[in-house]
């Protein structure tokens, strides 16, 4: 049932509710983590056998990008190249510089930059094999300048991953590729096995049981974010066709997990229906429409009337959506009043689905109202920040007595002497 209510009604805070880590979750991942840390290899393997059907003796699988190519449709070459081609050059223009001012007395200080040396990106390859992640992830690893992109995606049954993923995955920069998938993999980058050296940050989407790996190892590595099912909210003021928004509300609630979430704020009674009508009716002629309907009989799309698109504005704040698209006149006039959103795709020719293969940006996004306090994967989330100081004997001098006030409320005076005995 896709429900339409107003933008004051109660139901809008039970659909912004949405926990990221289910019990269930978090009990398995603990285990299989546990087991990981304790055997290595050996419970890697069990638990690839046990949750994805393969049971083949090497975990490391390695691809040439030649091999590879032969065996693609020539148009799914092209169309990789064009999104890594895109992605790239938005990360490198994305990089932060490193920066210098002047202290008072003459000296310097400032931020600078360095990548990680070795890194883990998660691909999920269990309902759909998302090539597209490939590019999103590594490609900005690389871009970072990180030297050992490890890569890890789920091979089901039969051992052997999609094609066009791995090539993806080459082509981006991968220098090992593991098909092993979920918990298990997320445990194998983070505690490192006799097959696997460990990483400094895993990043990449995955489902409940990967995002909850992913905190339970936080600490043991760095990571990205947590993100669980794919979410979006749109916007209309009525000025974009219905069928668009409709396709766009659907294009989230394919994913698979069935605990997608789709939202769209809009200004009347009657486009509200209109859009509603054109949601089901589109439902019918998708190839994964029973994956799309469990989200629709969880209630996972949910129609609000506003009395503006300001108050529309702040409703999609409140949900603090994955992805937001604002499908309104003056839309990136509108975008200025955005506090909360993964990603915002604005204006009638910018479809979410531009961001998920294309356009530029990350499409590893924040997810389950984490987009309150956390950002989409950037090429900074592989490098390290370092600040510096460089002080002459003035800038010392002058800052001195303030060393030593601090030094003595604290009760530091190994700290006050570091800078007394200089000038002593």
């Amino acid at each position: 049932m896709i429900q339409i209510v107003n933008a004051g009604s109660a139901r809008i805070e039970k659909f912004n509710a949405r926990p990221a880590f289910p019990e269930e979750a978090e009990k398995a991942a603990a285990e299989v983590l546990a087991a990981i840390r304790k055997d290595g290899d050996t419970a890697v393997r069990a638990y690839v056998a046990k949750f994805e059907g393969y049971e083949g003796k090497r975990l490391r699988l390695e691809v040439e990008v030649e091999e590879l190519e032969k065996s693609i449709d020539p148009k799914l070459v092209k169309a990789v190249k064009d999104a890594h081609k895109r992605v790239l050059k938005f990360s490198k223009a994305a990089l932060k510089k490193p920066w210098t001012m002047k202290t008072p007395r003459g000296g310097s200080a400032g931020e600078f930059y360095s990548p990680m040396d070795r890194v883990g990106v998660y691909i999920p390859g269990g309902t759909a094999p998302l090539a597209s992640t490939s590019v999103m992830t590594v490609t900005l690893a690389k871009a970072a300048g990180v030297k050992e992109i490890v890569a890890c995606t789920p091979a089901g049954k039969t051992g052997e991953v999609n094609p066009v993923l791995l090539y993806a995955l080459k082509l981006a920069g991968a220098t090992e590729i593991y098909r092993v998938g979920g918990i298990q993999a997320i445990g194998m980058m983070a505690f490192g096995t006799k097959s696997c050296k460990k990483v400094q940050k895993i990043a990449g989407p995955g489902n409940a049981f990967v995002t909850a790996a992913k905190r339970q190892v936080y600490g043991y590595v760095a990571i990205d974010q947590v993100a669980g099912p794919s979410e979006i909210a749109v916007l209309t003021d009525g000025s974009v066709d219905v069928r668009w928004i409709a396709a766009d509300l659907l294009s989230q609630a394919e994913h698979g997990s069935g605990w997608e979430k789709s939202l769209c704020v809009c200004t009347s009674q009657k486009l509200a229906e209109a859009i509603r009508t054109e949601v089901l009716k589109q439902t019918e002629t998708l190839s994964r429409k029973a994956l799309v309907q469990r989200v629709i009989d969880r209630d996972g799309i949910l129609i609000v009337v506003a009395k503006s698109v300001a108050e529309g504005l702040e409703v999609v704040n409140r949900f603090a959506p994955e992805h937001f698209e604002i499908m309104t006149k003056d839309a990136l006039k509108v975008m200025k009043g955005v506090r909360s959103a993964g990603a915002v795709f604005a204006g009638p020719w910018t479809p979410e689905s531009a961001g998920d293969f294309v356009a530029g940006p990350s499409h590893v996004l924040p997810t389950g109202g984490a987009a309150n306090m956390f950002n989409g994967l950037t090429p900074d989330d592989f490098r390290r920040r370092h600040s510096f100081v460089a002080f002459t004997e003035k800038d010392l001098r002058e800052t001195k007595p303030t060393i030593e006030a601090f030094a003595a409320v604290e009760g530091l005076d190994g700290h006050g002497r570091a800078a007394t005995i200089r000038f002593e």
